[in-house]
């Protein structure tokens, strides 16, 4: 008799974040990731008690493919802060069905993280940048946020297709006009 094929949690997990990523979170299911392995779904319930833990992985590695994403183009970039939106709204572009899940999922009941610690490295950038306090710096990088957000929503989603200069333009116009704005609120 042939040994058996040992299908392991690890390829489990590539083939369930694949699923997702090509399809979105509504396509991952036991037997989407059978098939994708070519085997019965016995491997994936002998690794995973509930489809619910696997989504959790699922969802761990997206955010380390988004972080990595994002420290790589923040670590060489000559505007860091900049660097980070952008990357932000490129992982929206290049990997939206990821992004959605990330970003646009139905969060209620989760307890999200909320604060300036968790934000921490932007908020001292900002600070370092403007010469804001914390708790501007951290106001500051949630406006610039709230944009930053709705252009990678309407890119994930295809509501628009702006090219990475017209990015550009709109991050920086929208960063000077707060800019200017918290300048002159510390005038006053």
């Amino acid at each position: 008799m042939p040994p058996k094929i040992k299908i392991t949690r690890e390829a489990i997990l590539a083939a369930a974040l694949d699923i997702v990523r090509q399809a979105g979170p509504g396509a991952l299911n036991a037997r989407a990731v059978a098939q994708a392995l070519g085997c019965s779904t016995q491997p994936v319930f002998s690794n995973y008690a509930t489809m619910e833990e696997l989504l959790a992985d699922v969802l761990r590695a997206a955010d380390q493919c988004y972080q990595s994403r994002l420290h790589r183009e923040m670590a060489g970039a000559a505007l860091p802060y900049k660097a980070s939106g952008q990357a932000y709204i490129r992982f929206a572009r290049e990997e939206p069905e990821l992004f959605k899940l990330l970003f646009m999922r139905d969060r209620t009941g989760e307890n999200i993280p909320q604060g300036a610690d968790e934000i921490r490295d932007l908020v001292q950038l900002i600070q370092t940048n403007v010469g804001l306090d914390q708790e501007n710096a951290y106001y500051f990088h949630l406006e610039m946020w709230i944009v930053v957000h709705g252009i990678a929503t309407m890119v994930a989603t295809g509501y628009l297709d702006w090219n990475e200069d017209m990015v550009s333009r709109i991050m920086s116009d929208a960063y000077q006009g707060i800019q200017t704005r918290f300048r002159q609120t510390g005038e006053e």
